[in-house]
C-alpha cells in the first residue's frame, strides 16, 4: 500500500479547520500533518512539513491565503507544493488571482465532503480541479479585464487541434466531454492535453485556462 497524502490545512476559522482536518484524517490514504489559522504560519509550516499538498482559505489574518499560494506555488518557486484553494467566497476574484499564484484547484466551502476529498486526491496526483461552473464564472465575470485585445491565437505554438482542445479546456469540459465534442477516444485527449502542457510549458489544466485567457482564446 502506497503512503498517504500528507495534507496541511489552512483555515481561520477553528472549527472549519477542525471539520475539514477530522473528514481527511478518516481517509486511509490521507493524512493530515499539521493545521494552522493564517498564511504566513501556512508557508512556514509547509516550508518545515513539506507536505504533499496545502488546504487553503483564501480571507486569513496575517498574510492571506493568496499570497500564502504565490509564496508556496507561484512562478518561480523552486520546489512548489501543490494549493488546493478552498472558500466561502465565489464571485470575486479570488478564484482568479488565486489560480495565477500557482493554485492548483478551487472549491467552495460548501462543497459536500466527498467532494473536497475528490478534489485533495485529484490535486495530489498532479491533475487540476477547476469546476466547470467557476470556469465559466471566470469567463463570465473577468475574460474582458484579463484578455488582451486582438486575437492572441497567431503565436501560439499549437496545431489548431490543439488550439481546439484548449479553448474546450479553458470552457470548463472535462476529457470525457471534449472527446465526445470532438468525437475521439479519451485516450487522445489526454495526449492532446499533455503536449499542451508540454509545448506552452505549463504544470496543470489550470495554467492552461489561465492562459487561454490571457491569450484572448476563450470568446
Amino acid at each position: 500500500m502506497s503512503a498517504p497524502v500528507r495534507v496541511l490545512v489552512c483555515d481561520d476559522q477553528a472549527l472549519i479547520r477542525t471539520g475539514f482536518s477530522t473528514i481527511i484524517d478518516a481517509q486511509p490514504d490521507l493524512e493530515v500533518v499539521g493545521e494552522c489559522g493564517d498564511g504566513r504560519a501556512a508557508v512556514d509550516l509547509a516550508r518545515r512539513l513539506n507536505p504533499d499538498m496545502v488546504v487553503m482559505d483564501v480571507r486569513m489574518p496575517v498574510l492571506d491565503g493568496i499570497e500564502a499560494t504565490r509564496l508556496l506555488a507561484g512562478p518561480g518557486v523552486e520546489d512548489p507544493i501543490k494549493v488546493l484553494v478552498v472558500t466561502t467566497f465565489n464571485l470575486d476574484e479570488y478564484v482568479y488571482e488565486a489560480l495565477r499564484a500557482g493554485a492548483s484547484g478551487f472549491l467552495l466551502k460548501d462543497a459536500p465532503p466527498a467532494q473536497l476529498l475528490n478534489g485533495i486526491r485529484t490535486v495530489a496526483t498532479g491533475a487540476a480541479l477547476l469546476a466547470p461552473e467557476v470556469t465559466r464564472q471566470l469567463v463570465g465575470r473577468y475574460a474582458a479585464r484579463i484578455r488582451p485585445s486582438g486575437d492572441g491565437s497567431s503565436d501560439v505554438p499549437l496545431t489548431p487541434r490543439e488550439l481546439e482542445v484548449l479553448r474546450l479546456i479553458a470552457n470548463g469540459l472535462s476529457n470525457s466531454e471534449i472527446a465526445a465534442t470532438l468525437v475521439i477516444s479519451q485516450e487522445t485527449v489526454k495526449t492532446y492535453v499533455s503536449r499542451i502542457l508540454t509545448k506552452l510549458d505549463l504544470r496543470d489544466r489550470v495554467q492552461a485556462v489561465v492562459y487561454a485567457y490571457r491569450r484572448g482564446l476563450v470568446t
